[in-house]
């Protein structure tokens, strides 16, 4: 019996990544095993591609990434594959700089693809983030940004976080899609609206020549639930959130007990890789 070829969506933080930000020699090995067998794998993320790719490269990918949670849909090695970016109008980026600086926000970052723009230059905020790259400029948002941003992510005062979101959604709610971070930091990261994890992976899909149905999809915040309730096999860690685990089909062990490999060696057939659970 030939397996059908099925595309195998990771989110990273929380997901594929243990809470040390590495991929367990299991959870690796049972991947590379299933790229044997004939599945494709591809990862989904709020990250950037800046701070994906050294994942990206270990696990030897040949598909397209999203990144910003489906804003930008690239291909590291095929110019060929039509690049999706869906960035925020500038207009609106402007409007929502000039809310959050009536609030006396900590700091506001705006990313365009890879470059990053910082409203106030900070290093503990550059080490908070690993933004692993020098900010290309620093100042008013509103003049350093020339280009509607793909991304901005706002650092508000704890005690005006919730007033502020709900003025940015009062104000912006047919253009923009909202998250919020929890804690320590309880960010507001704001794209355009229409972009999300699952629109993204439709096009790598495509790309890979399956459907939506012959994906299974691992994830474990409230990022992710529209890719967990789109795909064929909606996966959610033993440690998502509430309405991750609500929004998928399956849950599996945590990202600390290698719950892509135990569930993807059991789905798949693959071979049992639990002699390098400790590691």
């Amino acid at each position: 019996m030939v397996m059908r070829k099925t595309l195998i969506a990771l989110d990273l933080d929380g997901t594929l990544l243990k809470d040390d930000k590495t991929i367990s020699t299991r959870t690796y090995k049972t991947l590379q095993e299933a790229k044997k067998a004939g599945h494709m794998i591809a990862i989904a993320t709020g990250r950037p591609y800046r701070a994906s790719k050294m994942y990206y490269q270990q696990l030897g990918l040949d598909t397209p990434i999203v990144n910003f949670n489906g804003a930008y849909v690239h291909h590291p090695g095929d110019s060929s594959f039509h690049t999706h970016h869906s960035p925020l109008e500038l207009e609106t980026a402007r409007t929502i700089i000039d809310t959050c600086q009536a609030f006396q926000v900590h700091n506001i970052m705006a990313e365009v693809v890879d470059d990053v723009f910082l409203h106030d230059y900070d290093e503990t905020f550059i080490d908070m983030f690993s933004l692993s790259t020098e900010p290309a400029a620093s100042g008013n948002l509103k003049k350093t940004l020339r280009t509607g941003p793909t991304s901005l992510l706002v650092y508000p005062q704890l005690e005006n976080a919730e007033k502020l979101r709900e003025l940015i959604s009062g104000k912006h709610a047919q253009g923009i899609e909202q998250r919020s971070w929890g804690a320590p930091h309880h960010m507001i990261e704001i794209i355009k609206t229409g972009n999300n994890k699952a629109a993204g992976l439709e096009k790598v899909a495509s790309y890979c020549d399956v459907s939506m149905e012959d994906v299974i999809a691992f994830g474990d915040e409230d990022n992710d639930l529209d890719m967990l309730a789109r795909t064929g096999t909606g996966v959610a860690m033993g440690n998502a959130a509430p309405e991750a685990k609500q929004a998928a089909k399956e849950v599996t062990f945590s990202n600390e007990e290698d719950g892509i490999a135990v569930f993807l060696e059991e789905r798949l057939h693959l071979p049992n890789m639990a002699m390098y659970q400790k590691n």
